[in-house]
């Protein structure tokens, strides 16, 4: 199955006649993303790479049956963009940009929630499904099809843990990164749920970091909800207090609150496996996966 994205995903892409978004059109639709659409205002009725462009949502909707879009545009434009969609009845929103105004988020967090909308993003490199579906821009070779979940604050912490599973031969169901803006639209505890009753995924990797208290909540999830294994990784040891390190989330408070020691601490105490690096991961799924009789022993490194 999968979680999000898969064969299924009708996909329009709003800013497609963008530099950014004309690039990344043509590699989504050369992984076989089912590309229906794409809207930039004013320039209806071109088309990028053979994909038909409209000059709003709405007109692409009347078109097709999408359900899906992603959003190559501006931050300071990135929230009428947002609200366009959940508008328009697309379910699955991915916002790319990277500084949305908080105010912004704020505003759209609560009303794709009011909507039925799934939002990810902004700051995020986006969801693939591995062999069925990609919507972001991601370098997709280093991905394979199989059943290790992985949700991801850090878009480069999200590859290499990919690329590490990928090299050691354990595929992945989904990966989704929820970004590293303070405000996203999903959080772990919102995605874990999905990969839960996803028939694919026998193990979900969580990739935190410093800041916030999403990994916190997420682990409250974990203990009372969770029955797959659930491997994470907190990124941010040597992050000194009050100094933001990267994204815009990714700060400690002065008393300490959202520091890798308190979240590994929370994420123990819940039963959670800590990977304290990254490099430890793709053992760690493989004697997961065999004691699940997922896979044999030339598996295990």
């Amino acid at each position: 199955m999968s979680i999000l994205v898969d064969e299924n995903t009708r996909l329009i892409i709003q800013g497609i006649t963008g530099r950014e978004g004309n690039y990344h059109a043509l590699l989504m639709k050369n992984y076989g993303t089912n590309i229906v659409g794409g809207v930039s205002p004013g320039k209806g009725r071109q088309d990028v790479d053979g994909i038909p462009v409209f000059n709003s949502v709405q007109d692409v909707m009347i078109n097709t049956d999408a359900n899906t879009s992603i959003l190559f545009v501006p931050p300071q434009f990135t929230k009428d963009a947002i609200l366009e969609a959940i508008d328009s009845d697309i379910k699955l929103v991915v916002a790319v940009a990277e500084g949305v105004p908080v105010r912004d988020m704020v505003f759209c967090y609560s009303y794709a929630r009011k909507n039925n909308c799934i939002l990810i993003g902004p700051n995020t490199p986006g969801v693939i499904s591995p062999g069925k579906s990609k919507v972001g821009f991601m370098a997709d070779t280093i991905y394979r099809q199989g059943n290790v979940g992985i949700i991801s604050r850090s878009a480069t912490l999200s590859y290499e843990s990919a690329n590490d599973l990928s090299m050691n031969g354990i595929g992945q169901s989904t990966v989704v990164g929820i970004g590293g803006d303070p405000i996203c639209g999903s959080t772990f505890v919102d995605l874990l749920p999905l990969f839960e009753e996803d028939q694919q995924t026998e193990v979900v990797i969580m990739i935190g970091e410093i800041g916030g208290a999403d990994e916190e909540m997420a682990a409250n999830y974990i203990k009372n909800n969770a029955s797959k294994p659930v491997i994470a990784f907190i990124a941010g040891d040597a992050a000194p207090t009050g100094k933001r390190m990267g994204h815009a989330g990714a700060i400690i408070s002065q008393d300490g609150e959202g520091s890798a020691d308190q979240k590994k601490r929370i994420l123990r105490e819940a039963g959670i496996h800590i990977a304290e690096k990254l490099t430890e991961i793709p053992d760690r799924v493989a004697k997961i996966l065999k004691e699940k009789g997922e896979i044999g022993d030339e598996n295990i490194a």
